[in-house]
């Protein structure tokens, strides 16, 4: 249920990641009769339909454009570094590699179950990332 929740948090972060921890957890009920151990554990499965659930939310919300900032003076630099408007900037699945992995804590094996995806491709995905945030910090 950590897990669930935390991935539910990363990958839609303007949505209510208790109901979307519900709506996977009811689901996934729902649909028990298809898990196969021979694809994965259990605990891959509820997070791939996790991560199924916070994109359908993420598909609904619709952000309100925020204020801008009325602060005066320039940040600091490091201030200025803003990772999720960064990861915003990565394709689908490399944001989702990357929040699996990294903000989830999730091993590349469980990535992968969760991706549906080789666990080859999700190293490439994640050292892909890497290189494609480190091109846009130094954009900057």
């Amino acid at each position: 249920m950590p897990a669930m929740a935390r991935l539910a948090a990363r990958l839609a972060p303007y949505g209510d990641r208790d109901d979307i921890v519900q709506e996977a957890l009811a689901r996934a009920w729902s649909k028990r009769k298809q898990f196969d151990p021979r694809r994965g554990t259990p605990s891959g499965w509820l997070l791939a339909i996790t991560a199924d659930q916070a994109r359908k939310a993420t598909r609904r919300y619709r952000p309100v454009e925020a204020l801008p900032d009325q602060a005066d003076g320039d940040p600091h630099p490091d201030e200025r570094l803003d990772l999720s408007a960064l990861m915003g900037r990565l394709p689908a699945r490399q944001r989702l590699a990357v929040d699996c992995y990294y903000f989830v804590g999730l091993s590349v094996g469980e990535t992968a179950i969760v991706m549906r995806s080789p666990e080859g491709t999700v190293k490439w995905m994640l050292s892909d990332a890497r290189r494609r945030l480190r091109d846009l910090i130094e954009e900057r």
